[in-house]
């Protein structure tokens, strides 16, 4: 156990998994309004939308036009999300898309099947192929996202050897190059981790490759969201990914309340309170989040914007 990161890197995923997950298709001038909202927050990089089979996922078939409507503010990137030569083509060939190099690798062969069509072990060596196409493309691989790192809910539990075994095989691809290893993600897909796994698997992670440094994809479907959070700062580990006003979940969970990733505004002012720098402006982030609400049309399950902050209380 380490002491708190004095500060962290927060991602926004919300335009993208938010409204890929929702069952209507919004106009895009609104996706649009809230995307530059989260850039004036001093949120650094915000996950847009996906190019990906607009058969499957209707809601990202505009992706193109959205990506050229964004304003862009300096300093905010502006990514996406492929996941196959032929999203990342799309990517690479759409204006104002801030392209971010990243590999896939799954513990879960049938979660693998259901994501991307093949299997886990498949996938794995479709991604050493993606790192001769981003080197070519002159892109550094920025992450390595590790899905289902803490169960399934299509093969149950997932050990820690996975896990282990998916972090040695990265830790060789990237053995003797001059690329540094990316930051590994470790993603609660569906939503299982528990405080101790965090620490548990986080740990075993740091053992295995001492010197990556090490982020956490987190979904609050069965609660836990914001204690894993505690529980992964108390690991030192400072990269998360979260979702405005809670947006979103995993279209491929196997379950009908898949939850968004943990609330991005909740994060915020819990970091802020315990001393942890963001670069974020929680009372705009808090006025986005309002923003997405009302865009949706229902109750969201972030807790700050309907609270506030403790910014009026302090006067």
């Amino acid at each position: 156990m380490q002491d708190l990161p004095s500060h962290i890197d927060i991602h926004e995923e919300g335009p993208r998994e938010g409204f890929q997950f929702e069952s209507r298709i919004f106009p895009l001038a609104d996706r649009v309004a809230l995307v530059d909202a989260l850039s004036e927050t001093g949120l650094r990089q915000i996950q847009v939308a996906s190019f990906v089979n607009p058969k499957a996922v209707p809601q990202m078939a505009d992706a193109g036009d959205l990506f050229q409507a964004l304003r862009k503010r300096p300093g905010v990137r502006h990514t996406a999300l492929w996941l196959n030569e032929r999203g990342f083509r799309r990517a690479q060939a759409t204006p104002g898309v801030d392209l971010k190099a990243s590999l896939l690798l799954h513990t879960s062969d049938t979660f693998s099947h259901r994501n991307n069509g093949c299997g886990a072990g498949e996938m794995r060596k479709e991604q050493e192929r993606w790192i001769g196409m981003y080197a070519e493309a002159g892109l550094p691989v920025e992450a390595a996202y590790v899905m289902t790192a803490f169960g399934c809910n299509f093969q149950g539990d997932i050990p820690l050897s996975e896990v282990q075994a998916v972090i040695r095989w990265l830790v060789d691809r990237f053995e003797g190059t001059k690329q540094p290893l990316p930051v590994i993600m470790l993603a609660d897909t569906v939503g299982w981790a528990v405080p101790t796994e965090i620490e548990r698997r986080v740990g075993a992670v740091r053992d295995i490759a001492p010197t990556a440094r090490i982020g956490l994809h987190l979904h609050d479907t069965r609660g836990a969201g914001m204690a894993n959070f505690y529980a992964a700062l108390r690991m030192g580990v400072d990269v998360f990914e979260g979702s405005v006003a809670g947006l979103g979940g995993c279209p491929f969970a196997g379950h009908g309340q898949a939850a968004g990733n943990i609330c991005t505004e909740d994060i915020v002012f819990m970091a802020h309170e315990m001393g942890i720098e963001t670069g974020i402006d929680l009372e705009r982030l808090i006025e986005a989040a309002r923003q997405a609400e009302r865009l949706i049309g229902r109750a969201l399950p972030g807790r700050v914007l309907r609270s506030g902050s403790l910014a009026g209380y302090r006067t």
